[in-house]
């Protein structure tokens, strides 16, 4: 079984530790804990693992957030991979710091990365891992906020969100999104 795993976020030293990177840096630990290599290709870094009889392909766009869907939908014809066996990372402003929410389709709710997946895959029928950032900003602040970085209390409990995100990852990849989504909604 082959499996796409799309982290979202931007390229660029500024944007590193930012909110909206949420899914680059979950696939960057990820790729650490087991000693991958990015390389860069066409529209986005991608790596492979190989996990309990699966390939994992994993990729962080290199199109930029709000052009997303054009790495994700080459991945998915290149690699010959379904929609069902699409994952999405992305930030969740809807939902508080650290919680993650696995959903199997759903709107993009604003969200111009998946609106992008949507519009170049044909639809909102695919499975996403929304990372909640939180919303502590002030009206009409949100792009300054996703773009800003972590807080260092948020820092502190970066590393244990990001494993739970690793884990509901691997989980989807073994026994399937309901069962995943049960663990870990």
């Amino acid at each position: 079984m082959k499996y796409l795993i799309a982290g979202l976020g931007n390229i660029g030293p500024e944007y590193e530790l930012t909110r909206h990177n949420i899914g680059f840096l979950v696939l960057d630990r990820l790729a650490d804990k087991e000693g991958l290599t990015w390389e860069h290709g066409r529209h986005a870094f991608h790596t492979e693992l190989k996990y309990k009889g699966r390939v994992i392909h994993l990729i962080k766009p290199t199109t930029y957030m709000n052009l997303s869907g054009k790495a994700v939908n080459f991945w998915m014809t290149e690699l010959k991979v379904s929609k069902e066996n699409l994952l999405v990372i992305t930030d969740d402003l809807a939902l508080p710091y650290g919680k993650i929410r696995l959903k199997g389709k759903g709107s993009a709710g604003g969200h111009n990365g998946l609106k992008n997946i949507e519009q170049l895959t044909g639809g909102q029928n695919y499975p996403r891992l929304r990372f909640g950032v939180g919303d502590d900003y002030h009206q009409g602040q949100q792009v300054d906020y996703v773009l800003s970085p972590f807080s260092k209390q948020e820092i502190d409990e970066l590393t244990l969100n990001m494993d739970r995100s690793i884990d509901a990852l691997l989980s989807f990849c073994t026994i399937g999104l309901p069962r995943t989504m049960n663990e870990y909604n």
